[in-house]
């Protein structure tokens, strides 16, 4: 009986508003971000100076000063100083991947509580310097003659004073992620006209869900911001059609600003604890966290055939059907993480081709999904897209709509760096 995995309940969250980069938290901290969303659900969920069994949390543009990021940020939020807490990482998929961690422990019994969640600031961005000042400063500082340290400092030049700054593009290739999803979309021939549509309804859900009141409970205040300000109520195909290519500047070009997720900054966190745990503090649970999958692709063609960076989900989806013994179309709702609209529709699409699926899946095909089950209270490319922190805020997003719903199922798929995917099923 003992060897039972328990449920995984996912009880609430908290977020701040997401910001585009350079505006609302230009000068706001992972840490300062982080630690107000948990302070947020720790208030929330009266858990002041309580002992959790664990928290994890990460981001991926992090300062040095950042490496104890989650434990630093749990003793600021008020938690009590014994809860255990540790970073991870994995791109965009990294909180979403501390939920499957943790709850991986809890329904085996190890913990009872968890908090997982992500940060990141597209503006608050580490400088680095070269390796040639790095070991002149180093060198500088175990000098031990006034000599030795004139003769340091007079060999530093002025082209070694300039800064550099995480890069965008993906090591192997050279390339960045919106390039890569460029030969993703001419691949599988996704127009332009359809990543503006896709776009413009993640605006328009996003839109109507802050109107309707859908994240008063969710989103917290911070910095003086509401509000997520990348969401445009007014957003319309004509102006979606008026925007420069962003990735390639030629006529096959189809990515731009407006189909493609901002630089973001934020940070979110989920509650997630035993059906034991919660029942005993009287909180009531939205939906529990069924089964999650990862998957990554060969993009670079070093065993093979190369894939498109962003296509891991069209892989990790299908695993994870199979273990839930479910089909594609057995859900109530789907949130889908926007990269880029592009990225969705190659997903989609590739589930929809027979061809892909026998050959790449080695199974029947998948099938289509009724969009209107897809994001409909927005997703990134309107709400904005922190790296760490987007896998908190769909798994918010999602136990929320399946609590108000009152039953369901929902599916989740997030696109990470590196030719990577996490995916997860939601149910009530």
């Amino acid at each position: 009986m003992d060897n039972i995995p328990r449920r995984v309940a996912i009880l609430g969250a908290a977020r701040i508003p997401f910001a585009r980069a350079n505006t609302a938290y230009a000068e706001s901290s992972n840490q300062d971000m982080l630690t107000a969303a948990f302070r947020f659900l720790v208030d929330k969920y009266s858990l002041k100076n309580e002992k959790l069994g664990e928290v994890a949390a990460g981001a991926v543009i992090k300062h040095s000063r950042d490496w104890n990021l989650a434990r630093e940020c749990m003793l600021g939020a008020g938690l009590h100083p014994t809860t255990p807490a540790y970073d991870l990482q994995r791109a965009c998929g990294t909180s979403l991947s501390a939920v499957a961690q943790l709850a991986q422990r809890i329904a085996a019994g190890e913990i009872d509580s968890a908090i997982a969640g992500g940060s990141d600031s597209a503006s608050d961005i580490p400088l680095g310097y070269g390796t040639k000042l790095q070991r002149a400063v180093l060198k500088l500082n175990h000098a031990k003659k006034f000599s030795e340290k004139i003769a340091t400092i007079g060999s530093i030049r002025l082209k070694d004073l300039k800064p550099t700054h995480p890069g965008i593009a993906e090591p192997r290739t050279g390339m960045s992620m919106g390039e890569h999803c460029e030969e993703m979309a001419k691949e599988w021939q996704i127009g332009r006209r359809e990543q503006d549509q896709l776009a413009l309804a993640s605006h328009q859900n996003a839109a109507k869900a802050w109107q309707d009141g859908f994240f008063r409970d969710l989103v917290y205040e911070f910095n003086g911001l509401k509000n997520d300000n990348n969401v445009r109520a007014d957003a319309s195909l004509e102006k979606l059609a008026t925007l420069k290519t962003a990735f390639d500047r030629s006529a096959a070009g189809t990515l731009t600003a407006g189909n493609s997720s901002p630089l973001t900054d934020g940070a979110a966190c989920v509650l997630l604890a035993s059906e034991e745990w919660a029942s005993s503090r009287k909180i009531p649970v939205q939906a529990y966290l069924t089964f999650t999958e990862t998957a990554a692709v060969d993009f670079v063609g070093m065993a093979g055939p190369k894939e498109g960076m962003l296509m891991a989900p069209a892989y990790a989806v299908p695993r994870l059907l199979e273990r839930a013994g479910l089909k594609l179309q057995d859900f109530d709702l789907y949130e889908i993480h926007e990269a880029f609209a592009a990225q969705v529709l190659c997903t989609l699409k590739a589930w929809e081709s027979d061809a892909f699926c026998r050959s790449k899946l080695n199974r029947p095909v998948l099938g289509s999904i009724d969009r209107n089950k897809m994001n409909p209270v927005g997703s990134s490319v309107a709400i904005g897209h922190p790296f760490a922190a987007t896998g908190a805020r769909i798994v918010a997003t999602l136990a929320k709509q399946l609590a108000r719903r009152g039953s369901g199922r929902g599916l989740i798929s997030i696109c990470a760096a590196g030719g990577m995917g996490v995916t997860a099923i939601l149910e009530r």
